[in-house]
Parts: C-alpha cells; structure tokens; sequence
C-alpha cells in the first residue's frame, strides 16, 4: 500500500511541476505506461502467481494497451491482427478526440482487472490516474478515450477465454513417478508439478506448442561413466565449490515467486519477482534509457510479452513431454543424502530450464528492438532482493541467466544450454514474423 501511494505521489508531482495548460497537468505517456507496468508487476508477486500464468498475464495486458496506444502514431500496425485467435480491434471514431495514452490504460488494466486477483489494489491506483486525466482533457474526451480502452481490453479478453487457460485450471495434480529418471516432487515441501498442462495451452504466433523440439536428454543410468552420470555430478561438485560470483548470479537471476523458508518450526514464503517479471522490467529500463516515447514503449512491452507468452508454452511441453527428474532428487538418492542446492528447486520436471528458454526469447526480441551491444544496468530486483548487475547486452544476460541455473544447482547444464537454444529460436520467429510498422 505505501509503494501505491509512493508512485501516485510520484505522478501527481509530475503533473504539478508541468506547465499551466490544462492538458500538461498529465505526467508523461511512456512515465505512466511504465508506472501501470510496476504496478501490475506488484500484484503479481502479492497474488503469487506462477511463471507461466503472470507471463500470461503480461502478454494480454500489454497487447491490450498496445493496440490502443498504436493510434497515436499512424506507422504502427495492430499486432493482435498477425496473431491466432483476436478479433478485430475496435478503431477511434472519426471526428471524435481521443487521449491513446488514458485509452491504452483503460485497456490494460480493463484485461488486469479480469486476469489477476488483487483488483481493489489496481483500482486505489486506477482511480487516482483517471481522476488526473478527468481534470485535464476536456469530458468528451475523456469519455471517447475510456470507452475506446474499454472496448479494446474487452476484445483482446475474448481471445484470453479461449486460449485453454480455462480448461486447464481444472485438471488433476500432477505428482510425479517412481520411474527411474522421472520427475518426482523435491525438498523441501515435495509440491505437487506446477502448470502441467501448460503445454496444451493455444500458441499466439508460433505453429505450435512443439516448434523447435529439442532433442531427449540423456537418458536416465546408474553407471557413473555414462552421460547422465557425469552430469549428476557436475552439477554436484560445482555447487559444492561454487565461487562468491558464481553464487551471486545464481542468486541474481532466482525470480523463484515463492520460496518457502524454513527456520526451526516456523516457515514462511520469501514472495519475489517471476523471469517474465525480471525481463519486462528489463523492457522499462530499456524504454527509459533511449527515452522512447509511449508508443515504442507500449511495443516493446507487447513484444517482450509475447516472446515470453510464447516460450513458457514451449518450454513447458518439453518439461512434461520427458518429465525429467531434477538434480537433487538423484544426488540424494545416489550421492548424498544430505545435499541441497544453493536455489530452492522449483516444482515441475528439469529439462528444459524454463529461465533459459524464456530469457533467451526476451533478449533477442529486445536486441532487435533496441539494437546490440546494448549495454545496460539490470535493477529489475533490486527492491525485492537489494542486487544490481551491469550487462554489455541483452544477450550476455540471458546468457548468464541459463549458468545461474546450473550454479544453483537446479538444473543440469545441458537442459539450461538447450533451453537456451530453443528461446533464441522462438524470439527469431516472433521478431521475423510480425509486421511492426507499416
């Protein structure tokens, strides 16, 4: 609640210190575009929603405020229109005066409203952001601009209703298999295997939910020379000697939203930032270091939003297609008993790493976006777990991403690698694909 009135007191100021015309009382476009950003990434980590589910939610509310956005600059495109499912997008009607930045929230959050659980938070927030824009722009259009927003998140909220995300919250619990080699629930809290069904959910660009299947990982064997083996203990030896550095990145880029912590009797959740949550942060401070206006912004977040919509659902076929077993479970039970590693291991099947995947996505939607060799300072997390880290690109640290995984010893090298490969993959087609400007 403090932080809510910490960025209301930040736009009203924005606004008193502008100049005495009555539409200058508004802060900036891409300012706001970037404080609705933050506060749907905060209620995200209150509501704790999964990785797969809040890049669901990021890739509808910023489709919706892009596609109202775009009409403040005639040479955007709609994206919706190149994507599956999405009905034509509702216009701004001729002869009528329009604010797109009020009509881009008014979508966004029209979407938020529907697909989070915290909505008497976004609504304080919501409240304060229209009552600016009412005392600014004249009624007509303020009520053109609020109707058109409307219209356009409830448009891009019929596609939400059928993207099999419905369908999926009923299905059985996923609990795993004795199998040799098969995925099993992990210290500490043995939780049931999160999002199984993540892979049936309806792609928006890419054919399907297996494009770019990788190959099977190597297959599960007790002989200490095989393949799987050496892997096992890579994992386990180098988080046994792992470097101060090695120890920060892997805590760096954990984005685990909800670690359980255990202190003698008592337990309670550490609630932090999901990757998707980490890249779309990643999204603003690129926006706000080439100063881009609120359209470019809108389509970066819309972009970024889709390259991680996209590689959550390919990633997440691979998990359960092999249901592969991660590395603590078989060093506990073939090395040594009391081992944990440095991350707490998150509750669904290891290959591919899930970060890798939608990292590598993100980072080059974003460096086709902003360019390469971009160089840039990442304090996504910093108000959640007080670290920065310097990167010369976005492709260095998605890079560094897939290592943190093995450094944390969550996962196996080869399954951070691959998944890595997979996201370069998926983020190419988005970015070859889609028509941005005309």
């Amino acid at each position: 609640m403090k932080y809510i009135n910490l960025v209301i007191a930040v736009l009203f100021a924005a606004a008193l210190a502008s100049c005495g015309h009555k539409s200058s009382s508004l802060p900036a476009d891409a300012d706001l575009l970037h404080a609705n950003e933050d506060q749907l990434t905060n209620v995200i980590i209150y509501d704790v929603f999964t990785p797969p589910v809040a890049a669901r939610i990021y890739g509808y509310t910023n489709l919706a405020s892009y596609e109202a956005m775009k009409y403040a600059d005639p040479k955007y495109n709609s994206i919706t229109a190149q994507l599956r499912g999405f009905d034509k997008m509702p216009e701004p009607e001729k002869g009528k005066s329009y604010n797109f930045t009020l009509a881009a929230t008014k979508a966004f959050f029209t979407v938020a409203h529907k697909v989070t659980f915290s909505v008497d938070t976004l609504k304080k927030y919501e409240d304060h952001i229209y009552g600016l824009f009412k005392n600014a722009l004249p009624d007509s259009t303020y009520a053109n601009s609020i109707t058109l927003g409307e219209k356009i998140g409830n448009t891009v909220l019929k596609r939400a209703n059928i993207d099999d995300y419905p369908q999926t919250r009923g299905k059985p619990k996923y609990l795993g298999s004795s199998t040799p080699g098969k995925w099993r629930p992990t210290p500490p809290d043995y939780m049931d295997g999160v999002e199984f069904c993540w892979g049936d959910m309806h792609t928006l660009l890419v054919d399907s939910s297996t494009i770019f299947m990788p190959p099977p990982p190597p297959a599960y064997s007790e002989d200490t020379t095989s393949a799987f083996f050496k892997q096992v203990k890579m994992v386990y030896n180098t988080n046994k000697h792992l470097t101060p550095e090695q120890k920060t990145i892997a805590t760096f880029w954990d984005d685990n939203p909800f670690v359980v912590v255990h202190n003698g009797h008592m337990m309670f959740a550490d609630k932090k930032i999901t990757p998707g949550g980490d890249w779309i942060g990643i999204t603003t401070i690129a926006c706000k270091q080439t100063h881009a206006d609120a359209v470019k912004t809108a389509q970066a977040y819309a972009l970024t939003s889709v390259a991680l919509f996209e590689s959550f659902i390919t990633c997440w076929e691979v998990k359960y297609k092999y249901a592969y077993l991660r590395p603590v479970t078989v060093i506990n039970e073939k090395i040594d008993h009391n081992w944990l590693p440095l991350l707490q291991t998150p509750p669904f099947p290891e290959y591919t790493a899930g970060h890798s995947t939608i990292s590598a996505a993100s980072a080059v939607v974003l460096t086709h976006e902003f360019g390469d060799n971009f160089a840039f300072r990442d304090t996504s997390d910093r108000k959640y777990i007080g670290l920065q880290r310097d990167f010369k690109s976005f492709l260095q640290a998605s890079d560094e991403t897939a290592m943190s995984r093995f450094y944390g010893g969550i996962h196996f090298l080869n399954s951070s690698l691959v998944g890595a490969k997979q996201g370069h993959q998926v983020g190419e087609l988005i970015w070859q694909r889609l028509k941005l400007t005309k």
